[in-house]
Protein backbone atom coordinates (compact mmCIF):
# COMPACT_ATOMS: atom_id res chain seq x y z
CA UNK A 1 0.00 0.00 0.00
CA UNK A 2 1.22 3.48 -0.82
CA UNK A 3 2.16 5.41 1.73
CA UNK A 4 0.01 8.54 2.20
CA UNK A 5 1.80 11.83 2.11
CA UNK A 6 0.20 15.61 2.04
CA UNK A 7 0.19 17.04 -1.25
CA UNK A 8 2.64 20.24 -1.79
CA UNK A 9 1.85 23.23 -3.43
CA UNK A 10 3.33 26.08 -5.02
CA UNK A 11 2.83 28.59 -2.15
CA UNK A 12 4.50 26.24 0.15
CA UNK A 13 1.57 25.61 2.02
CA UNK A 14 0.80 21.44 2.47
CA UNK A 15 -2.25 21.12 2.02
CA UNK A 16 -4.10 17.79 3.75
CA UNK A 17 -7.66 16.52 3.22
CA UNK A 18 -9.73 14.13 5.36
CA UNK A 19 -12.75 12.94 4.49
CA UNK A 20 -14.73 10.09 6.50
CA UNK A 21 -15.16 6.25 6.12
CA UNK A 22 -18.46 4.47 7.35
CA UNK A 23 -17.87 2.71 10.99
CA UNK A 24 -16.12 6.03 12.47
CA UNK A 25 -13.09 5.86 10.30
CA UNK A 26 -10.82 8.84 8.75
CA UNK A 27 -9.82 7.99 5.13
CA UNK A 28 -6.24 9.29 5.73
CA UNK A 29 -4.97 7.55 8.87
CA UNK A 30 -1.91 9.13 8.59
CA UNK A 31 0.45 11.91 6.86
CA UNK A 32 3.48 13.66 7.09
CA UNK A 33 4.61 17.08 7.29
CA UNK A 34 8.33 19.05 7.74
CA UNK A 35 9.11 20.75 10.96
CA UNK A 36 7.77 24.45 10.56
CA UNK A 37 5.81 23.92 7.68
CA UNK A 38 2.76 25.96 6.78
CA UNK A 39 -0.30 23.60 6.55
CA UNK A 40 -3.62 23.41 5.39
CA UNK A 41 -5.97 21.02 6.75
CA UNK A 42 -9.56 20.22 5.20
CA UNK A 43 -11.69 18.09 7.16
CA UNK A 44 -14.75 17.13 5.02
CA UNK A 45 -17.50 14.90 7.00
CA UNK A 46 -19.58 12.60 4.15
CA UNK A 47 -20.90 10.62 7.09
CA UNK A 48 -24.02 9.96 8.70
CA UNK A 49 -22.80 11.26 12.11
CA UNK A 50 -21.16 14.40 13.14
CA UNK A 51 -17.59 14.66 14.21
CA UNK A 52 -14.48 16.74 15.15
CA UNK A 53 -11.13 16.65 14.53
CA UNK A 54 -8.14 17.55 17.54
CA UNK A 55 -4.97 17.77 16.81
CA UNK A 56 -2.93 16.50 20.34
CA UNK A 57 0.40 16.76 21.63
CA UNK A 58 2.41 13.13 21.40
CA UNK A 59 0.77 10.43 23.49
CA UNK A 60 -1.94 12.32 24.48
CA UNK A 61 -5.03 10.93 22.69
CA UNK A 62 -6.59 9.38 25.25
CA UNK A 63 -5.69 11.44 27.72
CA UNK A 64 -7.69 13.80 25.19
CA UNK A 65 -10.80 11.52 24.88
CA UNK A 66 -11.31 10.48 28.34
CA UNK A 67 -11.83 14.86 29.44
CA UNK A 68 -13.90 14.84 26.70
CA UNK A 69 -16.12 12.17 28.00
CA UNK A 70 -16.18 13.99 31.46
CA UNK A 71 -17.64 17.36 29.65
CA UNK A 72 -20.66 15.82 30.14
CA UNK A 73 -23.95 17.73 29.42
CA UNK A 74 -21.64 20.61 28.69
CA UNK A 75 -19.74 18.53 25.47
CA UNK A 76 -21.97 19.43 22.40
CA UNK A 77 -21.75 23.39 23.35
CA UNK A 78 -18.05 22.86 23.50
CA UNK A 79 -17.79 21.17 20.71
CA UNK A 80 -16.34 18.26 22.36
CA UNK A 81 -13.02 19.72 22.81
CA UNK A 82 -11.90 19.91 26.12
CA UNK A 83 -9.78 23.01 27.97
CA UNK A 84 -6.63 21.30 27.82
CA UNK A 85 -2.80 22.51 27.02
CA UNK A 86 -2.57 19.18 24.94
CA UNK A 87 -5.17 19.92 22.83
CA UNK A 88 -2.98 21.62 19.96
CA UNK A 89 -5.61 22.37 17.23
CA UNK A 90 -8.78 21.54 16.64
CA UNK A 91 -12.12 21.71 14.06
CA UNK A 92 -15.31 21.98 15.82
CA UNK A 93 -18.02 19.71 15.31
CA UNK A 94 -18.60 18.91 11.72
CA UNK A 95 -22.20 17.87 10.68
CA UNK A 96 -22.69 15.19 7.93
CA UNK A 97 -22.35 16.88 4.48
CA UNK A 98 -20.40 19.95 5.54
CA UNK A 99 -16.53 20.82 5.38
CA UNK A 100 -14.61 22.92 7.53
CA UNK A 101 -11.09 24.16 7.50
CA UNK A 102 -7.94 24.49 9.58
CA UNK A 103 -4.85 26.40 8.95
CA UNK A 104 -1.77 25.91 11.46
CA UNK A 105 2.26 25.75 11.51
CA UNK A 106 3.67 22.38 12.13
CA UNK A 107 5.44 22.29 15.12
CA UNK A 108 8.96 22.68 15.65
CA UNK A 109 9.73 19.43 17.49
CA UNK A 110 9.69 16.37 15.47
CA UNK A 111 7.22 13.46 16.58
CA UNK A 112 4.10 11.92 16.06
CA UNK A 113 1.49 14.06 16.81
CA UNK A 114 -2.41 12.45 17.15
CA UNK A 115 -5.34 13.17 15.61
CA UNK A 116 -9.07 12.32 17.25
CA UNK A 117 -12.46 13.03 16.70
CA UNK A 118 -13.74 13.34 20.55
CA UNK A 119 -17.31 12.95 20.11
CA UNK A 120 -18.06 10.44 22.61
CA UNK A 121 -17.34 7.29 22.06
CA UNK A 122 -15.30 8.07 18.87
CA UNK A 123 -11.87 8.83 19.85
CA UNK A 124 -11.25 5.29 20.83
CA UNK A 125 -11.33 4.15 17.25
CA UNK A 126 -11.61 6.85 15.30
CA UNK A 127 -7.66 8.46 14.99
CA UNK A 128 -4.69 9.07 12.83
CA UNK A 129 -1.16 10.28 13.09
CA UNK A 130 0.65 13.40 12.05
CA UNK A 131 4.14 12.72 11.72
CA UNK A 132 6.55 15.40 11.98
CA UNK A 133 10.26 15.32 10.76
CA UNK A 134 12.68 16.59 8.26
CA UNK A 135 13.44 12.60 5.94
CA UNK A 136 9.50 11.66 5.66
CA UNK A 137 9.62 8.64 7.43
CA UNK A 138 6.69 7.13 8.98
CA UNK A 139 6.55 3.16 9.52
CA UNK A 140 5.28 0.29 7.32
CA UNK A 141 1.67 0.62 7.47
CA UNK A 142 1.24 -3.01 9.47
CA UNK A 143 4.25 -1.87 11.98
CA UNK A 144 2.35 1.72 13.24
CA UNK A 145 1.25 1.67 16.21
CA UNK A 146 0.26 4.75 15.92
CA UNK A 147 -2.99 4.00 14.09
CA UNK A 148 -6.09 2.13 14.73
CA UNK A 149 -5.48 -1.56 14.55
CA UNK A 150 -7.77 -2.42 11.77
CA UNK A 151 -6.39 -0.15 9.68
CA UNK A 152 -2.81 -1.78 9.95
CA UNK A 153 -3.98 -4.71 8.23
CA UNK A 154 -4.45 -5.74 4.36
CA UNK A 155 -8.30 -4.69 4.07
CA UNK A 156 -8.13 -0.97 3.97
CA UNK A 157 -9.99 -1.65 0.64
CA UNK A 158 -13.14 -3.32 2.13
CA UNK A 159 -13.45 -0.10 4.19
CA UNK A 160 -13.30 2.09 1.89
CA UNK A 161 -15.48 -0.31 -0.68
CA UNK A 162 -18.14 -0.87 1.94
CA UNK A 163 -17.93 3.33 2.26
CA UNK A 164 -18.32 3.23 -1.84
CA UNK A 165 -21.40 1.08 -1.59
CA UNK A 166 -22.85 3.10 0.60
CA UNK A 167 -22.65 6.06 -1.51
CA UNK A 168 -23.44 4.63 -4.94
CA UNK A 169 -26.89 4.66 -2.64
CA UNK A 170 -27.48 7.88 -1.71
CA UNK A 171 -29.14 9.13 -4.41
CA UNK A 172 -32.33 6.99 -3.91
CA UNK A 173 -35.91 8.94 -3.92
CA UNK A 174 -37.33 8.91 -0.59
CA UNK A 175 -40.55 6.89 -0.68
CA UNK A 176 -43.66 8.06 1.03
CA UNK A 177 -42.59 6.16 4.22
CA UNK A 178 -40.76 7.80 6.17
CA UNK A 179 -36.73 6.53 5.45
CA UNK A 180 -35.07 4.96 8.16
CA UNK A 181 -31.70 5.50 6.44
CA UNK A 182 -30.49 8.26 3.86
CA UNK A 183 -29.36 5.50 1.57
CA UNK A 184 -30.17 1.66 1.38
CA UNK A 185 -27.47 -0.12 3.09
CA UNK A 186 -26.39 -3.48 2.21
CA UNK A 187 -25.73 -5.97 5.71
CA UNK A 188 -23.47 -6.15 7.38
CA UNK A 189 -22.60 -2.95 8.56
CA UNK A 190 -22.14 -0.86 11.58
CA UNK A 191 -22.73 2.59 12.86
CA UNK A 192 -21.26 3.87 16.24
CA UNK A 193 -24.45 5.26 17.73
CA UNK A 194 -25.90 7.12 20.86
CA UNK A 195 -28.50 4.06 22.02
CA UNK A 196 -30.35 3.37 24.85
CA UNK A 197 -28.81 0.88 27.27
CA UNK A 198 -25.17 1.33 26.06
CA UNK A 199 -22.56 3.74 26.47
CA UNK A 200 -21.86 6.37 24.44
CA UNK A 201 -19.27 3.94 22.92
CA UNK A 202 -21.92 1.27 21.51
CA UNK A 203 -21.41 -0.23 18.08
CA UNK A 204 -24.73 -1.73 16.13
CA UNK A 205 -24.12 -3.45 13.79
CA UNK A 206 -26.49 -4.83 10.81
CA UNK A 207 -26.56 -8.75 9.78
CA UNK A 208 -28.69 -10.63 7.08
CA UNK A 209 -31.56 -11.72 8.08
CA UNK A 210 -33.26 -9.27 9.58
CA UNK A 211 -30.75 -9.40 12.91
CA UNK A 212 -29.18 -6.62 14.12
CA UNK A 213 -26.49 -6.41 17.98
CA UNK A 214 -25.61 -3.54 19.90
CA UNK A 215 -21.98 -4.45 21.23
CA UNK A 216 -20.40 -1.62 23.84
CA UNK A 217 -16.91 -1.18 23.39
CA UNK A 218 -16.97 0.73 26.64
CA UNK A 219 -17.72 -2.53 28.23
CA UNK A 220 -16.41 -5.63 25.80
CA UNK A 221 -19.53 -6.82 25.88
CA UNK A 222 -22.70 -8.07 23.56
CA UNK A 223 -25.25 -5.67 24.97
CA UNK A 224 -28.79 -6.83 23.27
CA UNK A 225 -30.16 -8.20 19.90
CA UNK A 226 -32.87 -8.17 18.33
CA UNK A 227 -34.51 -8.94 15.24
CA UNK A 228 -36.93 -7.43 12.65
CA UNK A 229 -35.05 -4.40 11.58
CA UNK A 230 -32.57 -1.92 12.02
CA UNK A 231 -32.25 1.33 13.38
CA UNK A 232 -34.41 4.56 13.10
CA UNK A 233 -31.49 7.29 13.33
CA UNK A 234 -33.77 9.84 11.29
CA UNK A 235 -32.93 12.52 13.75
CA UNK A 236 -29.32 12.01 13.70
CA UNK A 237 -29.42 12.23 10.18
CA UNK A 238 -30.76 16.15 11.08
CA UNK A 239 -27.40 16.79 12.63
CA UNK A 240 -28.54 16.45 16.21
CA UNK A 241 -25.93 15.51 18.60
CA UNK A 242 -27.98 14.80 21.79
CA UNK A 243 -30.54 12.14 20.25
CA UNK A 244 -30.66 8.46 20.77
CA UNK A 245 -31.40 5.72 17.94
CA UNK A 246 -34.58 3.88 18.13
CA UNK A 247 -34.77 0.04 17.75
CA UNK A 248 -36.57 -0.97 14.71
CA UNK A 249 -37.87 -4.84 15.73
CA UNK A 250 -38.41 -6.67 18.53
CA UNK A 251 -34.89 -7.57 21.15
CA UNK A 252 -34.57 -11.32 21.49
CA UNK A 253 -31.48 -10.91 23.80
CA UNK A 254 -30.41 -8.65 26.35
CA UNK A 255 -27.03 -9.80 28.44
CA UNK A 256 -28.11 -9.85 32.21
CA UNK A 257 -24.48 -11.19 33.44
CA UNK A 258 -21.71 -8.96 35.28
CA UNK A 259 -20.09 -9.75 32.26
CA UNK A 260 -19.95 -12.97 29.77
CA UNK A 261 -16.33 -14.43 30.03
CA UNK A 262 -14.13 -14.97 32.98
CA UNK A 263 -10.31 -16.15 33.03
CA UNK A 264 -9.17 -17.79 35.82
CA UNK A 265 -11.41 -17.68 38.85
CA UNK A 266 -14.26 -16.76 37.98
CA UNK A 267 -15.44 -15.15 40.94
CA UNK A 268 -12.79 -12.33 40.59
CA UNK A 269 -13.23 -9.01 39.05
CA UNK A 270 -12.38 -9.19 35.34
CA UNK A 271 -10.43 -6.45 33.98
CA UNK A 272 -11.31 -5.38 30.29
CA UNK A 273 -9.54 -3.17 27.87
CA UNK A 274 -10.81 -2.51 24.22
CA UNK A 275 -8.52 -2.68 21.60
CA UNK A 276 -10.04 -1.95 18.47
CA UNK A 277 -11.75 -3.79 15.75
CA UNK A 278 -10.95 -5.63 12.53
CA UNK A 279 -13.26 -6.48 9.44
CA UNK A 280 -13.59 -10.18 8.56
CA UNK A 281 -15.78 -10.06 5.17
CA UNK A 282 -17.25 -6.98 6.61
CA UNK A 283 -18.13 -8.59 9.78
CA UNK A 284 -16.33 -7.02 12.85
CA UNK A 285 -14.45 -9.17 14.93
CA UNK A 286 -14.17 -7.14 17.51
CA UNK A 287 -10.37 -7.21 20.11
CA UNK A 288 -10.50 -6.44 23.89
CA UNK A 289 -8.10 -7.95 26.64
CA UNK A 290 -9.35 -9.51 29.71
CA UNK A 291 -7.23 -9.59 32.46
CA UNK A 292 -4.46 -8.93 30.07
CA UNK A 293 -5.33 -12.06 27.96
CA UNK A 294 -5.86 -11.18 24.45
CA UNK A 295 -10.17 -12.10 23.30
CA UNK A 296 -11.75 -11.46 19.68
CA UNK A 297 -15.27 -11.72 19.34
CA UNK A 298 -16.97 -12.15 15.95
CA UNK A 299 -20.74 -12.42 15.49
CA UNK A 300 -22.75 -13.57 13.04
CA UNK A 301 -26.25 -14.92 11.94
CA UNK A 302 -27.02 -18.54 12.70
CA UNK A 303 -27.39 -20.67 9.93
CA UNK A 304 -31.61 -20.56 10.21
CA UNK A 305 -31.77 -17.40 10.81
CA UNK A 306 -32.54 -17.65 14.66
CA UNK A 307 -30.06 -15.96 16.34
CA UNK A 308 -26.41 -15.73 16.40
CA UNK A 309 -22.80 -17.44 16.63
CA UNK A 310 -20.42 -15.55 18.76
CA UNK A 311 -16.39 -17.13 17.24
CA UNK A 312 -13.98 -16.80 20.09
CA UNK A 313 -10.53 -16.49 20.01
CA UNK A 314 -8.22 -16.77 23.02
CA UNK A 315 -4.78 -17.95 21.44
CA UNK A 316 -2.65 -16.50 24.56
CA UNK A 317 -4.65 -18.11 27.30
CA UNK A 318 -3.08 -20.79 29.84
CA UNK A 319 -6.23 -20.87 32.22
CA UNK A 320 -9.48 -22.26 32.68
CA UNK A 321 -11.95 -20.06 30.78
CA UNK A 322 -15.92 -19.78 31.41
CA UNK A 323 -18.59 -18.27 29.81
CA UNK A 324 -21.56 -17.30 32.10
CA UNK A 325 -25.25 -16.98 31.12
CA UNK A 326 -28.36 -16.27 32.38
CA UNK A 327 -31.75 -17.50 32.71
CA UNK A 328 -33.22 -13.89 31.77
CA UNK A 329 -31.11 -13.23 29.16
CA UNK A 330 -34.19 -14.54 26.22
CA UNK A 331 -32.08 -17.17 24.35
CA UNK A 332 -30.52 -20.90 24.90
CA UNK A 333 -26.84 -21.57 24.14
CA UNK A 334 -25.17 -23.96 22.29
CA UNK A 335 -20.79 -24.63 22.47
CA UNK A 336 -18.82 -26.36 20.02
CA UNK A 337 -16.54 -27.58 23.16
CA UNK A 338 -16.09 -27.05 26.87
CA UNK A 339 -18.90 -28.72 29.53
CA UNK A 340 -22.00 -27.13 30.42
CA UNK A 341 -23.02 -26.74 34.62
CA UNK A 342 -25.89 -24.57 35.98
CA UNK A 343 -25.28 -22.06 32.93
CA UNK A 344 -21.96 -21.59 33.26
CA UNK A 345 -19.57 -23.35 30.28
CA UNK A 346 -16.26 -24.80 31.22
CA UNK A 347 -13.25 -24.95 28.62
CA UNK A 348 -9.49 -26.01 29.15
CA UNK A 349 -7.01 -23.61 27.46
CA UNK A 350 -6.85 -25.92 24.43
CA UNK A 351 -10.31 -25.55 24.28
CA UNK A 352 -10.30 -21.89 24.74
CA UNK A 353 -8.45 -21.14 21.51
CA UNK A 354 -10.82 -21.08 19.20
CA UNK A 355 -15.20 -21.75 20.31
CA UNK A 356 -18.11 -20.50 19.22
CA UNK A 357 -21.35 -20.27 21.03
CA UNK A 358 -24.70 -20.45 19.35
CA UNK A 359 -27.59 -18.36 20.37
CA UNK A 360 -30.90 -19.03 19.59
CA UNK A 361 -34.11 -17.13 20.46
CA UNK A 362 -36.35 -18.96 22.73
CA UNK A 363 -40.30 -19.30 22.06
CA UNK A 364 -41.63 -16.30 24.14
CA UNK A 365 -38.38 -14.27 23.91
CA UNK A 366 -37.28 -12.08 26.86
CA UNK A 367 -38.45 -12.72 30.17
Amino acid sequence: MKQLFANQIADTVTTVKINVLVGLQFDQVRFHVKPGEKVKLIFSNSDDMSHNLLITKPGSRLEIVNEALQLGEKGPSMDYIPRSASVLWSIPVVNPNQTKTLNFIAPQQAGVYPYVCTLPGHGFIMFGAMYVNSDGKIPELKNDLNIPPNRRLDNNSAIINQHNEHKVNEGNKPTAIKPLHPYKPVSPYLYRIFIEGASPAAIAVSLPGNLSYCWDASTCKLRFAWTGGFLDNSELWKGKGDVLAKVVGTLFFSDKTEFPLSIGNQDSIQVVDYKGYSLINRYPEFHYTLNGINVYELIMPNNDGTGLIRKFRIPDGNKIVWFNTNPADGVSYISSAGKWKNGKLKLVPKQAIDFSITMSRKEGGLL
